[in-house]
């Protein structure tokens, strides 16, 4: 077809022979496609389950999100299971039956005793702790019991797997072997309540724990009877534990004989008697020895009787060229295979992976990449590349290389290390990021179900654990995948241990790799999975370090699940969320408070109130709140930084504006009763002829003017700012503030002076007093001019300008009270806004203030 033809089919559509269209679009071969021809994407696996009072829904997109479960959606109580509901659970948990013929069915030699005793104390309520070796038959002889003691508890037996599980996980365990509470997680209180009711043998193999957590984990179960089978390494626990003690020593040379012989399924012969003797000293007798001895014989027996048994297998080193064929090699009469050797003996498991099945060897490799984790039997043909590779876990089973662990198998004890030293180690890497990938497939495909993904969480968790650290390219973005894939499933299964070991090496990963918006998920999960575990201060570390990721990622909908967690985490702690930096579009309101004319807080100065006409109202004072005191929880920060200074800059205006009119309306009130009181401005005008050191010389220059006194002529006992450290009484007035040589009221210096002679006391040009210019900067000095009356100007007089033939004119402007309320606002704005107090004048005169 031509790609630049649109036809019908391109577009899904039917079409008849004659080429026109119904209009009708093609059904898609699956449900799940889209248009085009293209498949839609598969909807996320959102699960919601409850933990304690917390609903969780695991979100894999943008990360779980946690409330408070709302009235009517709490998890319906646990169910105890039943007999046979238990004894379905059990099977499930059991590993699989390997492929393959069956293995014989070895028995429990020289293991009475043991067994007898650890039942007597089982059936007396005591716990027991078996202490053997790796490889002394600990697991064997654990089942045995547990097979009688079936019928001893009302809840019966209970069987855990204790490898790399801490004392929460094996109480989370017994609460789901024995109670039914589907997509519910309790609570520690709950599980601590749910537990001690469980009266129960529980039989744990290859236990990690002791000391206090051991302790812990008796302590909550006083109903339970415990058969716990450690290591002789692991720590005891207190005395206070009553924990019965039993030693499982190695089988004696008679007893090993009789194992050997069972697992060849054939009597032995003289020599390889001595050989198994010298095994037996070697070995101190560990049962583990001889069943891999065993496979070494049967393996030696079927070279004999076969010399091309393992060719299938590639035993055999490839052939150089002109060899001559499989059938010309030499007959079973004449080939005698010679017995292992004693090394060969006591670490079989290179020289039995040799005679294995290609299959079988490239699956130790991935065991071996794995730390030992074998994987399930159903992944093994698509991490081999075999379709028959499911047959290799029956193999290795058989040759006694691997042991059960809870739901799968590991490698037997010491088989990892032999098989490192044989070189299946080299590629380790490798096999783990093709692991990974294959994973990281798998758990996300939506066949598979949580609870599978949970019976693999060792295996994920080990291939993610493998690449990190790596410096290889591309292997951290590997784990990162898998990690990303797998914690939903993980939490959704209520395997909380492996959820919190992906997410952990899921954000260590993506810091490697760099995928900040992956860390930030990983945070966020982790600050989830804190506080539905009762960590807050974890939660909100987590969950502050996921914010501020995203937030710098612009992940408004992952911020939005952080904050709303964040809130939680507060409301849980009782407190509110610490301050932090405001974020961008946040605002916060500026807050004044107003007070009285009183006493101020204790926490700032008094502040110097103007003084006031009898009767009047007293200035309304802003002044900020002083900061309050942190709680335990926090506090939230009310103003700050530049808002602050804002804020206080503001006040201080409209402190000045207010000054101005308490200023002005003193100045324009005058005594009615005398005739000649006029308002004083400071509006004067000075000729450019007018000199900038006085007076012209014929104006009379010895009328004394008050420099420090008030303006209805009083004295003021505070010394005038402007006054000089000398005092004197002769000089002439400065001109006013629109002089060419004085400063404008708006950009006048604090610092400066009046223009002129300082020390002159002359009266105004035209003989009118001056209202003096006053210095920031008071200087103490006593008043030495005695008080004058000085008349006023009516505050109707229109302003006119008078020539003088002796000299210059003076302009002297009178207005009302609106305006010269103006001209002091703006006069007083160029000043501090910190005032000093006057003392209030006397007779109901006005009080100057200085500004």
């Amino acid at each position: 077809m031509d790609p630049t033809h649109q036809g019908p089919e391109e577009y899904g559509q039917n079409a008849d022979d004659s080429g026109r269209s119904d209009g009708r679009r093609r059904p898609s071969r699956e449900s799940n496609a889209a248009d085009f021809g293209q498949p839609a994407p598969q909807q996320a696996r959102v699960v919601r389950l409850t933990a304690g009072d917390l609903l969780l829904t695991v979100n894999p997109v943008d990360g779980s999100e946690v409330e408070a479960v709302p009235p009517g959606a709490e998890a319906e109580p646990p169910v105890r299971r039943t007999p046979a509901e238990r004894a379905d659970h059990e099977r499930a948990g059991a590993p699989p039956v390997p492929a393959g013929p069956p293995a014989p069915q070895l028995p429990l030699l020289e293991r009475q005793e043991e067994r007898e005793r650890l039942v007597g104390l089982l059936a007396r309520g005591r716990s027991v702790r078996l202490t053997g070796q790796a490889g002394s038959g600990r697991t064997a002889l654990l089942d045995a019991v547990a097979a009688d003691c079936a019928d001893l508890a009302p809840d019966g037996v209970v069987r855990l797997n204790g490898h790399r599980r801490t004392a929460t996980d094996l109480l989370y365990g017994l609460f789901d072997a024995v109670h039914h509470a589907p997509l519910h997680r309790p609570d520690p209180e709950e599980l601590l309540a749910h537990v001690r009711s469980i009266g129960a043998v529980v039989v744990i193999d290859d236990l990690e724990i002791g000391g206090a957590a051991l302790d812990e984990l008796l302590e909550a179960t006083p109903e339970c009877a415990f058969l716990l089978g450690t290591a002789p390494d692991l720590p005891a626990p207190g005395i206070d534990a009553h924990l019965e003690e039993v030693l499982l020593a190695g089988l004696g040379r008679a007893a090993s004989l009789e194992l050997l012989a069972k697992v060849v399924e054939r009597p032995l012969t003289e020599e390889e008697k001595n050989w198994a003797g010298d095994l037996w000293f070697e070995s101190e007798g560990l049962p583990l020895r001889f069943v891999q001895a065993g496979s070494l014989l049967r393996q030696r027996d079927r070279l004999n009787t076969d010399p091309t048994a393992f060719d299938e297998y590639d035993y055999f080193e490839p052939r150089l060229d002109g060899a001559p064929p499989v059938s010309e090699a030499p007959t079973p009469e004449t080939l005698e295979v010679p017995l292992p050797s004693l090394g060969e003996g006591a670490a079989p498991a290179v020289l039995l992976a040799s005679r294995l099945s290609e299959a079988a060897r490239e699956t130790l490799r991935f065991t071996v990449a794995l730390g030992g984790e074998v994987p399930h039997q159903a992944h093994l043909p698509a991490l081999v590349g075999d379709t028959h590779a499911d047959a290799a876990l029956g193999e290795l089973a058989h040759c006694g290389l691997l042991s059960p662990a809870g739901p799968r198998y590991r490698l037997a004890a010491g088989v990892l290390a032999q098989l490192e030293a044989g070189g299946y180690a080299e590629e380790a890497a490798a096999h783990a990021l093709t692991a990974a990938q294959h994973y990281a497939w798998w758990v996300s495909h939506p066949s598979v179900t949580p609870q599978r993904a949970a019976a693999e969480a060792d295996a994920i968790v080990a291939a993610m654990s493998r690449l990190v650290p790596d410096d290889e390219a591309g292997r951290a973005s590997a784990a990162v995948l898998l990690a990303r894939s797998a914690a939903p499933a993980l939490a959704a299964g209520l395997s909380w241990g492996a959820w919190e070991k992906a997410l952990r090496v899921g954000q260590e990963a993506a810091r490697i790799a760099g995928e900040v918006a992956e860390e930030a998920y990983f945070h966020h999960e982790l600050g989830v999975l804190a506080l539905c575990t009762g960590n807050l201060d974890r939660a909100r570390t987590e969950l502050e370090t996921s914010i501020s990721m995203r937030g710098a990622l612009a992940d408004k909908s992952g911020a939005v699940a952080g904050r709303r967690a964040l809130a939680l985490v507060a409301d849980r702690s009782g407190g509110l969320v610490p301050p932090g930096r405001p974020q961008a579009g946040d605002e916060v309101p500026a807050v004044r408070q107003e007070l009285p004319a009183g006493t101020p807080p204790a926490a700032y100065p008094a502040p110097q109130f103007l003084a006031r006409q009898p009767g009047e109202e007293a200035p309304t004072v802003v002044a900020p709140l002083p900061e309050a005191a942190p709680g335990k929880g926090g506090g939230r920060v009310l103003l700050g930084g530049a808002r602050r200074n804002l804020a206080a800059a503001g006040a201080g205006a409209l402190l000045v504006a207010v000054l101005g009119t308490v200023v002005t309306l003193g100045l324009t009130a005058g005594d009615p009763e005398e005739p000649g009181s006029r308002n004083v401005t400071t509006e004067q005008s000075s000729p450019e002829s007018t000199p900038d050191d006085g007076f012209p010389d014929d104006e009379p220059g010895d009328v004394p003017v008050p420099t420090g006194g008030t303006p209805g002529g009083e004295t003021s006992a505070t010394p005038s700012a402007s006054e000089p450290a000398t005092p004197s009484t002769s000089g002439s007035p400065s001109p006013g503030p629109s002089s060419p040589d004085s400063s404008s009221p708006g950009t006048e210096d604090p610092s400066s002076g009046p223009t002129g002679d300082p020390t002159s006391d002359g009266p105004s040009p035209s003989g009118k007093p001056t209202t003096p210019t006053k210095s920031p900067t008071p200087t103490p000095t006593a008043p030495t001019t005695p008080p004058t009356e000085t008349p006023t100007t009516p505050p109707t007089e229109t302003p006119t300008e008078t020539p003088d033939p002796d000299g210059p004119s003076t302009s002297t402007s009178a207005s009302g009270p609106a305006e010269s309320a103006s001209a002091s606002a703006s006069a007083s704005a160029s000043t501090s806004a910190t005032a000093s107090s006057e003392p209030p004048a006397e007779d109901g005169e006005p009080t100057e203030v200085a500004a």
